[in-house]
C-alpha cells in the first residue's frame, strides 16, 4: 500500500449519524423557505431575507462542521480543511451577518425596539461570536498561524477555536429554535406539527449527530 493511501476512518454510527443530520437540516432549511415563499414575501419587506439567509448559513456551518468529522490523516485534514473554510468562511459568516444586518435595518426602517426578545439578544450574541471564531479559526493556520506565533502556539489556538465550535453552534441552533417554535409570524402560519418537526426535533438531531461524531 502507497504511502499517499488514504485509510478508512470513523465508525459505522458515523454515517447513520451524518445521514440523519442532513435529512434534519434539508427539513430545516425546506420549511423555513416554504413558509416565506408561501406567505406572500414581497409583502414582508425586508424581514422575508432574514430567515432566508439565516437558515442557509446554518445549513452551511453544519456542513462545514460535517466535513472535518472525522479527519485523522494528512490529506483528509487539508482536503476537508479546505472545504470547511468555504463553507464557513466563504458562504455561512457572510451569510448570518447580512442576515442579521438585514433584521436590524428592518427594525431600523419600521422604528422598532432592537432586541427585545430572547431570539434577537441571543441572535447578536451567537453572530459576535462566530465573528470571534472566524478570526482565530483564520488566524491559527493561514500562513502557517503566523497571528498566533505559528507552530505549537497555533496549534493551540487551533484547539480553542475547535471547542468554541462545538459550543457556539449548539446557541446558533438554539437561536433558530426559538424564533421558529415561537415567533409570532410562524405560529401564526404553521401548524404545532410543522414547528414541532422543523424548529424543535430537528435541530436536536442535528446536534445529537454532529456531536456524536466528535473524536
Amino acid at each position: 500500500m502507497g504511502s499517499n493511501a488514504i485509510l478508512p476512518e470513523g465508525r459505522k454510527s458515523d454515517t447513520t449519524a451524518k445521514t440523519a443530520v442532513l435529512a434534519s437540516i434539508v427539513i430545516f432549511v425546506i420549511t423555513t423557505w416554504i413558509l416565506i415563499f408561501s406567505n406572500n414575501p414581497t409583502s414582508l419587506g425586508w424581514f422575508a431575507f432574514h430567515p432566508i439567509l439565516q437558515s442557509s448559513a446554518i445549513a452551511c456551518f453544519t456542513y462545514g462542521i460535517l466535513t472535518l468529522q472525522p479527519t485523522s490523516q494528512p490529506h483528509t485534514k487539508a482536503a476537508g480543511l479546505q472545504r470547511h473554510q468555504f463553507a464557513m468562511i466563504g458562504l455561512g459568516f457572510p451569510l448570518i451577518l447580512l442576515g442579521t444586518l438585514v433584521m436590524v435595518y428592518y427594525k431600523y426602517s419600521h422604528n422598532a425596539a432592537h432586541f427585545t426578545s430572547w431570539h434577537g439578544t441571543f441572535g447578536i450574541i451567537a453572530v459576535a461570536w462566530l465573528f470571534v471564531q472566524v478570526l482565530l479559526g483564520a488566524g491559527s493556520v493561514w500562513f502557517g498561524g503566523v497571528a498566533f506565533g505559528g507552530g505549537a502556539k497555533a496549534k493551540a489556538v487551533w484547539k480553542y477555536h475547535r471547542l468554541s465550535g462545538y459550543i457556539v453552534f449548539p446557541l446558533v441552533l438554539f437561536t433558530a429554535h426559538l424564533a421558529g417554535a415561537w415567533s409570532t409570524f410562524v405560529t401564526s402560519n404553521t401548524t404545532l406539527l410543522v414547528r414541532l418537526l422543523a424548529y424543535t426535533i430537528a435541530p436536536i438531531v442535528i446536534l445529537g449527530g454532529i456531536y456524536t461524531r466528535i473524536r
